[in-house]
């Protein structure tokens, strides 16, 4: 009988060690460590095992041939962007998110649409009928869609070997497990093998692998870190679950670019993709409303106009409040610090909540002049006018420093039909405005933006 061993195992880098250490010596990540058990047994063959033993030697750069990749269509035009323009064959990609969020979701309402090609879902978590009765809600099918519930790695080769997909689903690899590992399912050695059996097989046949992983209580996904070096493409999806809205982000992409963003709205019958955020992350009966302030801003390569909203109110109690819910707060005391030092606003016994209306998360710097004239809107419960938007970095002296793709800003601003935009005084050179119908107010300093929108 094998005996039993107790090893640690970093779940950062993957380094192991025969007892528990604060620090890793190999990446130096603090508390990475966790305890496995495993049995040590000989190993004779690899999970996965190419048929064609091709003698692969090397090659001088010149001498290797490349061509245009042919992507994958997806049907879907947010995940297809993200992406970089498809699905790129033999790539592997990992879809990331908190339980609940529509991973799963996302996935299957995808695969269902695309009806010239041969699917495989493997199911780790939930049984065919789950399945079954998820795709008649999302009022969607497909006759080559192939669903297997099966969390064995070498009954899922077998099954690949089987039905030969054009693409493989794998839902999560964290319920997946491999017969040479003598460890439970999810852990670090487990998720490690798998993946990298599964990369090889996708290298070696020319197979897409779209992956689905969980996250944990950090908000990283589950498993080890080198999980996310051995695949392709990284893929968080996002959002709140009090809100519709679904963020869809590129964390890493072998092909194409990581400034991409894919928005979707959460519906009974499934995800809506949002061509158009800016329509509707604002309200239309902010008319008269002091504290709110449309901005300009650009997430990813993707410009859209949100809705800042500010409350501020005399502190009830000693120590005054502050509360920003999707913008940094150390970024927002920040401002509120050179309203106080350099405007000349007495802000320090006032509590101050910001919000960004639809559940939006947004870390663009071209935010800060919204923010601020936001807050200071509901400080004077004076109403900024509602055909006017603004865009630009404060900085600690109280200049407002220009920002990138003004032109974008502006153009999607006009598209909407607001009257007047507030940019930077800096990004006027080398644009050419005359074409436009919106009016451009450039500022220099903050006490010039705040004349120009309250008089």
């Amino acid at each position: 009988m094998a005996k039993n061993k107790s090893v640690y195992v970093c779940s950062s880098c993957g380094a192991d060690s025969p007892k528990w250490i604060g620090k890793c010596p190999v990446c130096g990540e603090w508390n990475t460590y966790v305890e496995e058990v495993l049995t040590k047994k000989p190993v004779n063959k690899t999970v996965y095992v190419s048929e064609e033993n091709r003698k692969i030697k090397p090659l001088r750069l010149h001498e290797i041939v490349t061509s245009e990749e042919v992507r994958i269509d997806l049907h879907n035009t947010e995940l297809n962007r993200v992406l970089g323009g498809g699905l790129v064959p033999g790539s592997l990609v990992l879809i990331g998110g908190e339980p609940g969020i529509g991973k799963s979701t996302l996935v299957l309402q995808t695969v269902l649409g695309i009806a010239d090609k041969k699917i495989l879902y493997i199911s780790g978590e939930e049984s065919a009928r789950q399945l079954k009765l998820r795709a008649d809600r999302l009022d969607s099918s497909n006759a080559d869609c192939y669903i297997v519930c099966e969390t064995s790695l070498e009954n899922i080769f077998v099954h690949i070997k089987n039905t030969k997909p054009d693409i493989v689903i794998i839902d999560s690899i964290q319920t997946i497990s491999t017969e040479t590992i003598e460890s439970s399912p999810g852990s670090v050695s487990q998720v490690r093998e798998c993946s990298a059996s599964i990369l090889k097989f996708a290298k070696e046949t020319g197979t897409p692998v779209i992956l689905i992983g969980h996250i944990n209580k950090e908000g990283s996904i589950a498993g080890p870190k080198v999980l996310e070096h051995i695949v392709d493409t990284v893929l968080q999806f996002e959002g709140d679950q009090h809100y519709m809205y679904r963020i869809l982000r590129s964390i890493k992409n072998r092909f194409g670019s990581t400034a991409e963003l894919g928005i979707y709205e959460m519906r009974q019958n499934g995800l809506r993709e949002v061509s158009n955020p800016s329509e509707l992350l604002l309200s239309q009966n902010h008319e008269g409303l002091s504290g709110v302030a449309i901005a300009a801003a650009i997430e990813g390569i993707r410009p859209f106009l949100i809705e800042t909203q500010a409350l501020v109110s005399t502190a009830a109690y000693g120590t005054p409040q502050r509360s920003a819910t999707g913008f940094d707060l150390r970024r927002m005391n920040m401002l509120l610090a050179v309203l106080e030092k350099r405007v000349g606003f007495k802000l320090a016994q006032k509590d101050v909540f910001l919000n960004i209306a639809g559940g939006l998360r947004v870390n663009d710097p071209a935010m800060d002049l919204a923010i601020i004239s936001s807050i200071l809107s509901s400080n004077m419960d004076v109403a900024i006018e509602g055909q006017t938007c603004m865009t630009g970095e404060v900085g600690l002296s109280g200049e407002i420093r220009p920002v990138n793709r003004i032109e974008q800003r502006i153009l999607e601003a006009e598209k909407l039909g607001f009257g007047h935009i507030v940019i930077p005084y800096n990004n006027l050179k080398g644009f050419d405005s005359k074409k436009l119908n919106i009016e451009i107010i450039p500022v220099k300093k903050v006490e010039e933006a705040f004349r120009q929108l309250f008089g």
